[in-house]
């Protein structure tokens, strides 16, 4: 292995250590690489990440080895390195990294982190999201395609909801799509809209889409995973690497491309140059920020009621009961 490097980042000094370690065997991609492309992507990704609790996924190993989510500061962490205090379900505290800088990025990197998962909240106000995240999540059979046209017909939705959504690839098979939205109601409330939302995606598009929490009721559509809204429940956000064979990158794109677009052709070699050719398609996220009542009146108004909670969770008022429909009617 080389020798450890030290970078200049800004005003700080980030130590990387085993440069030449291999992240990706199948393509030759180094924790150096990684670094680089980090700090190539660091002005759009610390527009997504600042300020906000990012849980870092990590994989000390590169993706051959085992990963996990680091919720809390990793010991040894330096100074600089900002934190912000959140509370999980269970009611337990935390302090978790809040990216300030582009030193940040590159320090995470070394800690073998690909995935950054930010919040959906800033470091002001941590129990009230500013963020309407929409996962849409092929099940076995579909695949990017039908992601991509069931992200159509959201688009579709949030227009005739004043509101509008900015896509990006997963890095896998889905899309995801944000919405900015004022930050004055609880993640709660913020789940139910998603929930309302997904709904009415169904409804529309029934035998593309799905927002049956159990997989033996889903079929072969495209999941719209109401829960990632939930309290402490994050997805990779826009310009992360993800932990793919290919080292593929959760990029930006417009509605325009997104019918076009490759997921696999996003990698770490190849987005820098895409950002550098297109800019970022998502600059204009934080221009403005959208209202929620009306798909929380679709909520309230809606028979149908709340849908269960992630398994980890605790009881939640309203939940119906935690059991597979196949096993409640047996």
């Amino acid at each position: 292995m080389a020798q450890a490097l030290e970078l200049t980042v800004g005003e700080r000094v980030v130590r990387v250590s085993n440069p030449d370690k291999v992240y990706f065997p199948e393509r030759g991609i180094t924790k150096r690489q990684v670094v680089e492309y980090y700090l190539a992507v660091a002005e759009p990704l610390l527009a997504v990440l600042r300020d906000r609790p990012t849980t870092l996924k990590r994989f000390v190993d590169g993706v051959a080895g085992e990963a996990f989510y680091q919720k809390r500061v990793p010991k040894g962490a330096p100074e600089w390195v900002r934190t912000v205090g959140v509370r999980f379900p269970s009611g337990r505290p935390a302090e978790q990294v809040r990216p300030t800088e582009a030193a940040v990025l590159a320090w995470a990197a070394n800690l073998g982190t690909l995935d950054f998962h930010p919040w959906p909240v800033r470091a002001g106000d941590t129990d009230h999201p500013d963020e309407l995240r929409v996962d849409l999540d092929p099940q076995p059979g579909t695949g990017f395609r039908e992601a991509v046209e069931v992200a159509g017909v959201l688009r579709e939705v949030l227009g005739e909801l004043g509101m509008t959504g900015y896509p990006k690839t997963s890095g896998g098979r889905g899309v995801h799509v944000a919405v900015r939205i004022r930050p004055e109601w609880d993640f709660v409330d913020v789940r139910h809209a998603v929930i309302a939302l997904g709904r009415e995606v169904e409804r529309r598009a029934p035998d593309l889409a799905t927002t049956s929490w159990w997989k033996e009721e889903r079929g072969r559509k495209v999941f719209l995973d109401f829960n990632q809204a939930a309290r402490d429940r994050t997805i990779a956000s826009a310009w992360s690497v993800r932990g793919t064979p290919g080292a593929t990158v959760s990029t930006p794109v417009t509605w325009e491309s997104l019918g076009e677009a490759d997921p696999v052709a996003f990698d770490v070699r190849t987005v820098p140059d895409y950002l550098r050719d297109v800019g970022d398609p998502h600059a204009g996220l934080d221009g403005e920020a959208f209202g929620i009542e009306e798909l929380l009146g679709w909520y309230a108004n809606d028979p149908r009621g709340e849908l269960p909670y992630p398994p980890d969770y605790p009881k939640m008022p309203g939940e119906p009961p935690r059991v597979q429909p196949s096993r409640k009617r047996g």
